[in-house]
C-alpha cells in the first residue's frame, strides 16, 4: 500500500501536481495573511520607501533549507568528483542533469553532452550534441573518448517520452553505441532505477540489480558500485554479490556503477 501511494504521489508531481507541497501552501496561508499586516504595519513607520507588492511563498516556511538527499543529489556529486580524482583526456555525457550533473563537470573542465533533444545554450566548458543513441553511430564517434557517463537515462530509451521512437529494448541498443563511444580500457559512469524489475510508462523502467550486472559483463567489468536507497540515502563503496536478488532492499534505488570497458 505505501509503494501505492508513493508511485501515486510521483506521478502527479512529475506532471506538475504536487500534493504535499499543496498543503504546505494550504497551511501557509494564515502565517502570510498575519505577515503580510505586520509588514505593513512597519511599513507605514518607516522613512525608507519600497513600493510593496503581494507575492505569495506559503510553503517555503514549513520546508527544509534544501534536501541533500536522493539519487540525483547524490550521483551527480559523486560522479563528477570521481572524474575530478581521474582528470580523463576526453569527457562525455549522454542525457544526463544539465543543472546538476554536467554543471558540476563544466565548473573545472570541458565535457559534451549528447541529447535527443536540441540545446541552444551556450555555456562555457559544455558543447551540446544532439543525437540519438538508439540509433546506429557514425564511425566518427567510434573510440571517441576515453571517460563516458550517463547518469538516469538509459531507463527511458525507447519509451517515448523525450521523443524518442518506441523500442521495447531501446536500452540494449543505447548500450551497444555507449559501448562504441569509449575506447578500450576507458571507464563509464552509469546510472539507473533499481529495484523489481519493470517499465512504469512512459516515465521509466526500473531494473534488478541481476539482470543489469548480466547485460553488462560482456563489456564491461565492474570497478565500484554504490546505491541510493528508497530513502534518499548513499551507500557507496558496495560489494556486488553473485545473486542479488534482494536489490539491497530498494523498490526504486538508484544503482551507480564505474565500470572499465574490456
Amino acid at each position: 500500500m505505501k509503494n501505492y501511494l508513493i508511485s501515486i504521489y510521483s506521478t502527479l508531481a512529475m506532471n506538475g501536481i504536487d500534493i504535499l507541497k499543496f498543503m504546505r501552501a494550504v497551511r501557509g496561508g494564515a502565517f502570510y495573511l498575519r505577515d503580510l499586516r505586520e509588514i505593513k504595519k512597519q511599513q507605514r513607520k518607516s522613512t525608507i520607501s519600497f513600493v510593496l507588492k503581494k507575492f505569495p511563498c506559503l510553503g517555503d516556511k514549513f520546508a527544509e533549507g534544501g534536501e541533500a538527499k536522493g539519487h540525483y543529489f547524490h550521483q551527480d556529486l559523486l560522479v563528477a568528483r570521481r572524474i575530478y580524482a581521474a582528470n580523463p583526456k576526453r569527457h562525455v555525457d549522454v542525457g544526463s542533469r544539465i543543472d546538476g550533473f554536467v554543471a558540476h563537470v563544466a565548473s573545472f573542465r570541458k565535457i559534451e553532452v549528447f541529447d535527443i533533444r536540441p540545446i541552444q545554450a551556450s555555456i562555457p566548458n559544455i558543447k551540446f550534441v544532439q543525437y540519438d543513441l538508439m540509433a546506429d553511430i557514425s564511425e566518427s564517434y567510434s573510440n571517441y573518448c576515453d571517460s563516458l557517463s550517463c547518469l538516469h537515462a538509459l531507463e527511458h530509451f525507447g519509451l517515448g517520452r523525450y521523443g524518442d521512437p518506441i523500442k521495447y529494448d531501446g536500452y540494449i541498443d543505447g548500450l551497444e553505441n555507449l559501448s562504441k563511444i569509449l575506447t578500450k580500457g576507458g571507464t563509464f559512469y552509469l546510472s539507473v532505477p533499481i529495484g523489481p524489475q519493470r517499465i512504469e510508462f512512459n516515465a521509466h523502467r526500473v531494473f534488478s540489480l541481476n539482470y543489469l550486472v548480466s547485460i553488462l559483463s560482456d563489456k564491461f567489468k565492474v570497478i565500484k558500485f554504490s546505491y541510493i536507497d528508497d530513502h534518499g540515502a548513499l551507500h557507496e563503496g558496495i560489494t556486488l554479490n553473485d545473486d542479488q536478488t534482494d536489490n539491497f532492499c530498494c523498490n526504486y534505488g538508484c544503482g551507480v556503477f564505474e565500470l572499465e570497458k574490456k
